[in-house]
């Protein structure tokens, strides 16, 4: 599912049009990107929490060349569904 696909869902049942709707997930997405940002958490009921995590630094290896990469240690976005979603995609 896409965007689009949501944008064309939320139109389909509310009174919204299609600009509208694109603006209500447009902000939707903003929001959580922003608040991620910020390093705070986000957590929607029966859907799941959003998070930012700190991934430590660590060696890798170059494919290519076998030689040894320092990578640093960087945030990264984390997602935890929840337990009623959990158990809706596995029946």
């Amino acid at each position: 599912m896409t965007k689009a696909d949501i944008v064309e869902e939320i139109a389909a049942r509310t009174k919204l049009n299609k600009k509208e709707s694109f603006v209500v997930v447009d902000l939707i997405i903003e929001n959580i990107k922003n608040t991620l940002a910020e390093g705070k958490k986000i957590e929607i009921r029966g859907f799941g929490s959003f998070k930012v995590k700190q991934r430590g630094e660590r060696m890798a290896r170059n494919p290519r060349t076998g030689e040894a990469v320092h990578v640093p240690a960087k945030l990264v976005p984390y997602f935890k569904p929840s337990k009623l979603l959990k158990e809706r995609i596995n029946g």
